[in-house]
């Protein structure tokens, strides 16, 4: 995995500013502790902290290769999973290899066909790299965005890091946010290319960014596009198996020890189940881990997102497997941990208020992180196979608005829950208008075929809209929180390959058989316990313990005591006080995800110190 940042200045001479790149890689610590490194040059400093996962005695960063007309040079972050594919090709064109890392491989690739080694990669990757014979650096991401990248003009070149901490981290950089940093701070999704902080801007998903003399130039390498899907059903679940089995494969290869996250549903146990019959063909048992709180079996409550516990459904594929597993049982007292939560935001660099999701993520991965250094995850599959409730409700589909954030409004009418931010900030944002216009052009941006009738094209959208917007979001929080403890997470689900084929697989198809999932559950059921075959989908879990609340009034009350505290630009302060004083039991649901975010809010404005400016 790792963490990557640098600076490009044609004006300075870098030789001489060592400690600005040295400062902005030290943010990045968490991402790579078990080496760092820089090369810096008259007008580039590239800063390395890494996590080593693949040859770990050859892989150490920035890596340099000297060329007859100079040096070229890459700091890179992420897995290129055909790299041995790509190493006996270029073996192949002459190509001599000093290490055996996946590192080298692509920066060779860089040599032997430029740019275009973006059309050859599969993986999650970031990566820069500085071309003296061009004077170039050219910065990539993966296809899906698994891998954070970000960038920060300046007058005469750029700032780059896998973090936005990275870029703030340098004297040129302002924490400044602005109108639609604040609104990208507030939604519900990522928009492609955005970032909070004024001035800074993402690569994008499947884009090439090149910095040199003349400027600074964008381009896309990568985007869904819309294809005849010409196999018929039984044809289309055999393929989809295979695909999970390459990808799989592929994805198993690291010299660390490795594990799968478990949570008992459809999504993680098909990967599992993949993985353990791969091991076992070679000897091994696949190791798990899943998440849970003290006491949440006895008393759990069904609600309207999650109708049963994780627990029974893990042990199920776990006992079915003979996996070595070991559940990560959290108090809840560990969400109300101040240390816990500003790791967490932290992590992230801004609040999104999931303290009660993001914390136990957070710990969970803390607790696998002393036994493994990699982890397969199920992220994507609800986005690729269709697995949200909203994709089966005609009237969430055919809004005009991201289908996810309709029962995100409707909850902030009934319950008020928006009341808790800052009435004047929420009248200048306007948030209803923005979150319609994005949707607008986000759908209008969508291609599609000819002759798909208007059920296929509306779901087109839909799985794009999911896919480029609200995945993103997914993998970013995924990324973060598994590297702010040193551990790489992978994601099988987001290969390119069965993103594409499913992507132009007919809606109907995808639903060949009434349910969610279809093509997922008929090509890896045969391998599950029935019990997860036929399970409805339950996202992470969250604690149901009613004293989690008060521990948030707790810290609530520490912000009302605090006239001056500048969360308050954010927030109601008459709200705050209102709350605060409520009997812990009356609080709501609702009212104590608001408090959640306001206490993020508070630790995140705490961190970061931005300055507002509202346009």
């Amino acid at each position: 995995m790792c963490g990557i940042t640098g600076w490009l200045s044609f004006e300075r001479d870098l030789k001489t500013d060592r400690a600005a790149v040295a400062a902005m890689t030290r943010t990045m610590e968490c991402r790579g502790p078990d080496a760092e490194g820089t090369w810096v040059d008259r007008h580039v400093a590239l800063g390395h902290r890494r996590l080593a996962v693949i040859d770990l005695d050859g892989g150490a960063q920035p890596m340099t290769v000297e060329t007859p007309d100079g040096p070229v040079v890459m700091t890179y972050s992420g897995e290129a999973y055909n790299f041995t594919e790509l190493r006996a090709e270029l073996h192949g064109r002459g190509h001599r290899f000093r290490t055996s890392s996946d590192t080298e491989v692509v920066l060779r690739a860089y040599l032997e066909w430029g740019e275009a080694l973006v059309d050859r990669l599969d993986g999650m990757y970031a990566f820069a790299i500085w071309d003296s014979r061009a004077e170039k650096l050219v910065m990539v991401r993966d296809r899906l965005g698994i891998k954070p990248f970000f960038f920060y003009p300046t007058a005469d070149g750029v700032l780059f890091g896998s973090e936005a901490k990275a870029i703030l981290a340098h004297p040129l950089s302002k924490r400044v946010i602005k109108t639609d940093g604040l609104r990208e701070m507030l939604n519900g999704w990522n928009t492609p290319g955005a970032a909070i902080w004024s001035g800074m801007r993402e690569v994008r998903p499947g884009g090439l960014v090149v910095v040199d003399r003349s400027g600074l130039r964008e381009r896309t390498y990568w985007t869904l596009e819309p294809r005849e899907h010409t196999d018929d059903l039984d044809t289309t679940v055999a393929a989809t198996r295979e695909l999970l089995d390459d990808i799989v494969g592929h994805q198993l290869v690291a010299d660390v020890q490795q594990c799968i996250l478990l949570s008992g549903g459809l999504d993680s146990s098909s990967l599992t189940v993949v993985a353990a019959r791969q091991l076992a063909a070679q000897g091994e048992r696949v190791h798990t881990y899943s998440v849970d709180f003290v006491g949440r079996n006895e008393s759990f409550r069904p609600d309207l997102m999650r109708a049963t516990p994780d627990s029974p459904f893990v042990h199920d594929v776990a006992d079915h497997i003979g996996s070595v597993h070991q559940d990560i049982v959290l108090p809840y007292t560990s969400m109300a941990d101040w240390e816990n939560r500003k790791a967490v935001i932290s992590a992230r660099d801004f609040p999104v208020g999931m303290a009660d999701v993001d914390v136990p993520l957070y710990m969970l991965f803390k607790a696998i992180r002393e036994h493994s250094t990699v982890a397969l995850s199920g992220e994507g599959a609800d986005e690729v196979f269709g697995g949200y409730p909203w994709f089966h409700v005609p009237e969430l589909a055919n809004a005009d608005i991201y289908p996810w954030m309709v029962p995100v409004l409707a909850e902030w009418d009934d319950s008020n829950a928006m009341d808790m931010m800052n009435p004047d900030l929420m009248a200048a944002l306007d948030l209803e208008t923005y979150f319609k216009e994005s949707y607008r052009d986000a759908a209008a941006a969508v291609e599609s075929l000819p002759a798909e009738n208007e059920q296929e094209r509306r779901m087109r959208i839909m799985c794009h809209l999911h896919l480029t917007r609200f995945l993103p979001m997914l993998l970013d929080r995924k990324d973060r929180i598994s590297m702010a403890v040193g551990l790489e997470v992978r994601v099988p689900y987001c290969d390119h390959r069965l993103v594409e084929y499913i992507y132009n697989t007919p809606w109907s198809m995808k639903t060949f058989d009434g349910r969610e999932k279809s093509l997922l559950r008929a090509a890896a059921g045969d391998l599950l316990p029935a019990s997860v075959r036929d399970r409805v989908k339950s996202p992470f879990p969250s604690t149901q313990d009613e004293r989690y609340a008060g521990e948030l009034q707790q810290m609530a009350k520490d912000l009302a005591d605090d006239a001056d505290h500048p969360v308050f630009q954010f927030t109601n302060r008459a709200w705050v006080d209102e709350v605060v004083r409520m009997d812990p039991k009356e609080i709501s649901d609702s009212t104590r995800e608001a408090l959640d975010r306001t206490i993020d809010i508070a630790t995140w404005v705490d961190l970061y110190q931005p300055e507002i400016q509202l346009d």
